[in-house]
């Protein structure tokens, strides 16, 4: 059963993330999207959105997806052990939304991967990663 988390662009609890702008605008079991601004504090030096912008956003759409949980049940933290990303075109635009879908998951690891578009409309970017776990439980 997947249940949605109201977030309504809701902040992510992460000071890397939010200083970037970044918003969870959707999560879900097995399902997270996060939305970053492009604005000059990201663009490198061809006035395009930055890789590194681009994968720490498909990090965390990854990474989020696999670890829901509804309110009131123990909070889920994990972090990246390989994160392998395609970069597939220019990030013009006026935001970046990444996707991350949760593929497997065991009881300390977990395989997630994301896609990132340019407003709506153009892939940038994909990625594939391993996530382990914080914790003896999940």
């Amino acid at each position: 059963m997947s249940h949605a988390l109201p977030t309504q662009d809701s902040p992510l609890d992460n000071p890397f993330l939010e200083s970037l702008g970044a918003r969870l605008s959707v999560w879900r079991d097995g399902y997270a999207e996060l939305t970053m601004p492009i604005d000059a504090t990201k663009l490198n030096r061809q006035r395009v959105l930055q890789g590194g912008a681009i994968a720490t956003l498909l990090d965390a759409a990854a990474g989020y997806a696999g670890i829901f949980s509804m309110p009131g049940e123990v909070e889920r933290h994990a972090f990246t052990l390989s994160l392998t990303t395609n970069f597939l075109d220019k990030g013009q635009g006026h935001h970046v939304k990444a996707i991350g879908t949760l593929e497997r998951n065991g009881r300390s690891i977990f395989f997630a991967r994301a896609e990132a578009w340019v407003d709506d409309t153009l892939l940038v970017a994909t990625a594939q990663g391993t996530f382990k776990y914080v914790g003896a439980s999940r």
